[in-house]
């Protein structure tokens, strides 16, 4: 039940903030691949930051689900 759990909101996290950085302009910078550091694929800074999106979500709902 857990993981399951833990899954759900992974997935609920890292989506929204997929929304988030897409608001903040992240389409343009998806779209050109310009960054600030040129070594580094556009693609990675926004892989990494959903998997902490979700990760963050998924952790806290373990949480609150302890807690309750």
């Amino acid at each position: 039940m857990a993981l399951r759990s833990f899954a759900w909101w992974f997935v609920i996290g890292s989506l929204l903030t997929l929304a988030i950085l897409m608001v903040q302009g992240g389409v343009r910078d998806l779209w050109d691949g310009t960054h600030q550091d040129r070594n580094m694929n556009v693609f990675m800074y926004f892989g990494t930051t959903l998997f902490g999106g979700g990760l963050f979500a998924g952790c806290v709902a373990l949480v609150m689900n302890r807690i309750r």
